[in-house]
């Protein structure tokens, strides 16, 4: 979503541009996303800091986590540096350096999909957030208090009020959060597809190719592709999980890592439908409809980017998601796997490489990936060709570590 984006405005403002990718458009990590537009979204997902949380993380007792016990030296350096930037007062800085481009967001989708013509993937349904306990929802009081402050509308419903909104959800929880400017998309994969077709119809060129074949030629970039080599004077790396391999090459250093979940889908039993988006907060899922049936979703893997599938959270998941919504047969011959591409203090890279002056990057999305492809997009292009950025870009330099 955000190299398809960057390359869609870019092709927009008349900059001759080819998109590089070893697969198809959004069919990587883009594809099995939750598919939603969270300009509602109010404070990063943080590292938890009670002690009693922490030890229920660590003994897999959380249905929110799973963790790979061999990854977990390599991933220390990074783990320390979320804990370190999940501190309150630093969660609360990096929502605000967000707020710009989250808010932004639903307009910079629109006006993309109208020119796409994709609007029909993106509809304004709203999200519910459904809690089982009252300490659930306590816990949401940081975001309210964020939501407050911003004008960012939601409503506390009780059990009845959001069964009035979703009347085939089971009553196994005891209230809820609606958030109305979440928008819901049916298929992030074709989405994605389409501001890549965009960028084409812009005149931009799409080639099959392995983008981490970049490096410097001739007083510019090459990459080698199957259509051959791809020589051009900048270049931007917006690969996703993949972003520091060739980003660290050329001297970019960030806390990264990527944060793997998992999605399977499953047939409604009956006529059960839902109208939008339901995250079961203590449940540790998101059940979501899809042109292809109804999507769960996990929370967060940390392991090894390519290590094999262990996907022990939807097995946890699953009978939480058959207690609330009336579920039938797996649609999937196996569960999706993608990884989040993430920095420590939940912030993206927007912005020049240090110490390159034709390179410019664009990752480390974490959970919003789907969400600020577009306003990412308009950004760096804005910043490539010297216009005024239509926010501040200083929150998301590479060199602020």
């Amino acid at each position: 979503m955000v190299g398809a984006s960057v390359a869609a405005h870019l092709a927009r403002r008349g900059v001759s541009a080819t998109l590089v990718d070893r697969r198809g458009a959004g069919e990587e990590t883009s594809s099995g996303n939750a598919g939603l537009i969270e300009a509602s979204r109010m404070l990063p997902i943080g590292f938890p800091r009670k002690a009693r949380y922490i030890i229920r993380h660590a003994l897999g007792l959380s249905p929110q986590s799973n963790y790979h016990w061999s990854a977990l030296p390599g991933l220390l350096p990074f783990l320390l540096r979320y804990w370190a930037s999940s501190r309150p007062d630093r969660l609360d800085a990096s929502a605000r350096a967000l707020r710009p481009l989250l808010a932004a967001a639903p307009d910079e989708h629109a006006a993309l999909a109208a020119e796409a013509g994709s609007q029909r993937l993106i509809r304004p349904a709203g999200l519910l957030q459904v809690f089982r306990t009252e300490e659930g929802f306590a816990e949401t009081g940081a975001d309210r208090r964020f939501a407050d402050e911003f004008g960012v509308p939601y409503e506390i419903l009780d059990r009845d009020a959001a069964l009035a909104l979703e009347p085939h959800l089971r009553p196994v929880f005891r209230r809820a959060l609606s958030w109305p400017r979440t928008e819901n998309c049916p298929d992030p994969g074709a989405l994605t597809k389409s501001y890549a077709a965009l960028f084409e119809k812009s005149g931009g060129v799409f080639v099959r190719g392995d983008a981490r074949t970049l490096h410097a030629y001739a007083g510019g970039w090459r990459v080698e592709t199957e259509a051959g080599p791809v020589d051009a004077k900048q270049a931007v790396i917006a690969l996703g999980p993949w972003s520091m391999d060739v980003a660290a090459r050329f001297g970019v250093r960030v806390p990264f890592a990527v944060k793997r979940g998992y999605h399977v889908h499953l047939a409604p039993e009956g006529n059960a439908t839902l109208g939008r988006g339901v995250l079961d907060y203590d449940g540790g899922f998101a059940l979501l409809p899809m042109d292809r049936g109804m999507r769960i979703t996990t929370g967060v893997e940390f392991a090894r980017r390519d290590a094999p599938p262990t996907p022990v959270q939807l097995q946890r998941a699953l009978p939480f998601a058959h207690e609330l919504f009336p579920l039938g047969r797996t649609i999937d011959d196996k569960p999706w796997m993608g990884s989040r591409p993430a920095i420590a203090d939940s912030l993206p890279v927007i912005g020049r490489a240090p110490g390159q002056s034709t390179l410019w990057l664009a990752f480390g999305h974490a959970h919003l990936g789907f969400t600020l492809g577009p306003p990412t997009g308009r950004l760096l292009a804005e910043m490539m060709l010297g216009e005024k950025p239509f926010v501040d870009p200083t929150p998301f330099r590479a060199d602020r570590f």
